[in-house]
């Protein structure tokens, strides 16, 4: 067998002897030693290919290659050369501290493959020269029998040829939530993921039965190993946040480096030397750049980081905070994450009559009815639930939980709630003989003796005990004429609400020892049992909540589309006239035609990973920001594709939470909700600080130009720029990152991902607040030169100019479109921390000797620093006034 017939070939579809000759396979002996060894050589070990990732060389490296970052290393470079050890020292400790804030941040490598790798590494029984052994699943090869039974991990893809009551649970590969019996009969060659009975897939789990199966695909070239390639082949996207700072980062370059250009070619046209007006340019290109932004980005996402934690939110990748803010679509799986992966009894029928079930989950709290007495037919058909059963329900870590199929284990949760202990009935009525569930019959039968008489109890499909019955339990628990009208009407109705519906019979043996595995004939029906996966208590709010943010909300599930829709309509996602769309809906449409379907459809069911994949690059190219949530292996494709993906904490596979941006604590969609508020409140917490740093920035380039175009001395020197735009940014600018999240937020819309960060009012904004330190802090130099003051005392004022109309500034960008009052004074007290840290830096600039020689500042007396506070409360009322004027337009 060659190593592309793996992938090429569709197992399923073919007959056990062809599968075999293609294997070069023997079912009943099993491979020798010697075919084990010649298969490796060509296959290799049954595990993943791991991805190689960015040494920590590299990453610190590519910290360096921001914009940004590089113009500033050029200005350390020539400061350097010209003999300003002072100046370039402080230029290379701003790029290298914000460079290992960045790597610190990034150092996560992706493990998404490893835990790919983890999980289908596990012990396994093979068949090899008609011993069976017990080895590692790693030494698997294509044409290996492997031996399945309750409990196992599917070691590889296998194609069965054996399958005895064998039902898996798949959800973590299809997103189907109930058991799948398998069989080894022969499908067609378009038959589903989901559907294919007659495979068993890596890293899927048997709950009862046994069964053998030939291994088809190793490795990479099972279908986990697919999805392994998927993840691989999947971009790292960049956020919506680092594609709009990149556009900035640009526009900004180019401002700075006209504005440099300038001031060079103006100073030597009025005879000034190139030297000087090099460096002139160099400070001007320093003062206009934000050295802050980098790492006040980092901080502010961080801080972010920590809001989102405190409610259930563990961010793994800094940009995904304010990616949440701007999402404009969310999708997400249904089982596990819309709904509990816990099947629960809705609605019982018994005697004819109807009786609802409350409750969620596996957890026994609720009730049948309201007051309704349990007895008669209900009773019996609790009692046939709990002996007719092969799960077991117990409590671990506070956590209710079943071992065994999940229908089971909700027949038992059901149980309890009408006071039935299944420990204490199973130990009075014990099974003495049964017939397992199978594919073909769709029903299980158990043998007891009750008090006295021999009766078997069944369970399954109705279609297979109602035609088979002669009688049934009315209320009272008498034998009444089999009403088949009614029966049929009343699973019709569980089924149109979304219930899978299973039917409850018993008949009486004599003194029968076991159980004929014929059709039973002359059965007495005792109720239909309504069950569903149900919905998260607080999805729908969420849902709600999301949709009137504007955000929209699709399900993407592997599970049938019936089921899917009818969660979807209790989630308020969809209404009654919508329907859904399946995979093999979606294969018959080209890119076209899905980016059309997509933006009205909000259901798609029986979807595969690629298909998921193809959904979220879909939206993407509609030009949608796309959260994407999951907990399965399936679901990991899609969630490295999504501009944020977004795992579940608890149910999540490894493989999940590793592709995903974000994973919740708690597996609650409501979660999800509060996430995208703190992102969003994230989100406008930067565009604060963003306005409120640029004035200062290009305010100093403004001072420079007009120093050279006057023919002045430079009011300010590059190390003055540089200790003003540090020391602002770490205590003033980074307290905006503290800012309470304003009211009203989650009622916006999302924002347009092609928005600019600054509209236009803000760079009018920016460019009023420039032109007022242009006046002030060139201004006042200027007075302090005429009055016969020194140079160093001149630059003293401007620098603390700079420094005191920031600090007002700092008030009026606590809310970009409010007055500073509505706020509140108090609302941040980290301002007024970072206010009071600054004013002592400042005093220590003016009046410490050490910091006089090393700035070249001096002190200044008391008519200075009212003039300089007289201009910082002038330039805050007029920012004041410009907000009123907007807000009346």
């Amino acid at each position: 067998m060659d190593k592309t017939a793996q992938q090429s070939t569709a197992w399923h579809c073919l007959d056990l002897e062809t599968a075999a000759a293609r294997l070069e396979a023997r079912f009943d002996d099993g491979l020798r030693e010697d075919e084990v060894l010649e298969r490796r050589a060509v296959h290799g070990e049954n595990r993943m290919t791991p991805k190689a990732g960015k040494g920590p060389i590299l990453r610190l490296a590519l910290q360096f290659g921001q914009p940004l970052v590089l113009v500033l290393l050029l200005a350390g470079t020539v400061t350097a050369l010209l003999g300003e050890w002072v100046d370039a020292g402080v230029i290379f400790g701003v790029t290298l501290i914000n460079a290992v804030i960045g790597f610190i941040q990034e150092g996560r490598a992706e493990n998404a493959l490893a835990a790919l790798a983890r999980s289908i590494k596990s012990e396994v029984t093979v068949l090899r020269g008609g011993c069976k052994q017990r080895l590692s699943s790693t030494a698997l090869v294509p044409g290996d029998v492997v031996l399945l039974t309750a409990g196992d991990k599917v070691p590889a893809d296998l194609r069965l040829f054996l399958a005895k009551d064998l039902r898996a649970i798949e959800a973590m590969l299809t997103g189907e939530s109930t058991a799948v019996a398998k069989h080894d009969d022969v499908l067609p060659e378009d038959t589903s993921l989901a559907d294919r009975c007659n495979m068993a897939y890596a890293g899927t789990v048997m709950i009862s039965g046994q069964g053998a199966g030939v291994v088809v695909a190793t490795g990479d070239r099972t279908e986990t190993g697919r999805i392994s390639r998927l993840i691989a082949d999947t971009p790292d996207l960049a956020t919506p946040l680092t594609r709009r700072m990149a556009v900035f980062s640009n526009w900004l370059l180019i401002a700075i480096g006209l504005l440099a250009v300038l001031t060079f070619a103006v100073g030597l046209g009025r005879g000034e030397s190139a030297f000087s007006m090099f460096m002139a340019a160099v400070a001007l290109a320093v003062g206009a750049i934000p050295e802050g932004l980098p790492a006040a980005m980092t901080i502010t996402l961080a801080i972010g980081v920590s809001r989102m934690a405190k409610r259930r939110a563990i961010i793994r990748k800094l940009p995904a905070v304010e990616t949440l803010g701007s999402t404009t679509v969310i999708c997400s799986d249904k089982t596990g994450t819309l709904t509990e992966n816990q099947m629960t009894v809705r609605e019982l029928y018994a005697g004819g009559l109807r009786t609802t079930v409350s409750g969620n989950g596996y957890a026994p709290g609720g009730k049948i009815g309201e007051g309704t007495k349990i007895g008669g037919a209900l009773r019996e058909c609790l009692l046939a639930g709990v002996l007719c059963n092969d799960a077991a329900l117990h409590k671990a870590n506070r956590h209710w939980e079943v071992v065994g199929d999940p229908t089971e284990g909700a027949l038992l949760v059901v149980a309890r709630k009408a006071g039935f202990d299944e420990g204490t009935l199973q130990k009075l009525f014990p099974r003495l003989d049964g017939i397992p569930f199978d594919s073909t019959r769709q029903y299980m039968a158990t043998l007891h003796d009750i008090e006295g008489v021999r009766l078997a109890y069944y369970k399954g499909a109705l279609e297979q005990l109602l035609p088979h019955s002669r009688s049934m339990l009315d209320a009272d628990g008498l034998a009444v004429a089999v009403r088949q009208k009614e029966i049929e009407l009343a699973a019709r109705s569980m089924a149109e609400a979304g219930l899978r519906v299973l039917g409850v019979a018993r008949l009486g043996v004599g003194s029968a020892q076991v159980l004929d595995p014929s059709a039973p004939e002359g059965l007495e029906f005792i109720g239909l049992v309504g069950m569903v996966d149900p919905p998260r208590p607080k999805a729908i709010a969420a849902v709600r909540t999301c949709r009137a943010a504007g955000i929209e909300v699709k399900m993407i599930t592997g599970d049938h589309a019936f089921t899917a829709l009818s969660i979807a309509r209790q989630l308020g996602m969809t209404n009654n006239g919508e329907t859904a769309l399946t995979g093999s809906d979606l294969a018959a449409l080209d890119d076209e035609g899905l980016r059309a379907v997509v933006r009205t459809v909000n259901v798609f069911a029986r979807v595969d990973p690629t298909q998921k994949l193809r959904l979220v690059r879909a939206l993407q190219a509609n030009g949608e920001v796309v959260a994407m949530t999951g907990d399965g292996v399936n679901d990991a494709p899609a969630l490295k594709q999504a501009d944020i993906g977004i795992a579940m904490g608890l149910s999540g596979t490894e493989v999940a939470k590793d592709a995903a941006d974000m994973v919740l604590t708690d597996d609650d969609f409501a979660a999800i909700e509060a996430a995208v508020e703190e992102g969003r409140g994230v989100y406008d917490n930067l565009v604060k600080f963003i306005t409120w740093t640029l004035p200062t920035n290009f305010g100093e380039g403004l001072v420079i130009l007009a120093a050279v175009l006057a023919g002045t001395t430079l009011p300010i020197t590059p190390l003055q720029i540089l200790w003003i735009n540090m020391t602002t940014a770490v205590f003033l600018g980074l307290m905006l990152a503290f800012e309470p999240i304003e009211r009203a937020i989650m009622h916006r819309p999302p924002r347009p991902p092609a928005t600019p960060i600054l509209d236009a009012a803000l760079v009018w904004r920016i460019v009023l607040v420039s032109l007022l330190l242009l006046a002030g802090s060139f201004g006042l130099f200027l007075l302090e030169m005429a009055q016969g003051n020194s140079l160093a005392e001149a630059r003293t004022v401007a620098v603390n100019v700079f420094v005191v109309v920031e600090a007002m500034y700092l008030f009026n960008c606590r809310s970009l479109t409010h007055s500073a009052r509505r706020v509140g004074l108090f609302s941040n007290p980290a301002i007024w921390y970072g206010v009071l840290t600054m004013a002592l830096l400042q005093a220590l600039l003016t009046y410490l000797p050490l910091m006089n020689r090393l700035f070249a500042t001096a002190p200044i007396g008391g008519r200075e620093w009212l003039e300089i506070f007289a201009f910082g409360v002038l330039a805050f009322l007029v920012v004041e006034i410009d907000k009123r004027l907007h807000a009346q337009r």
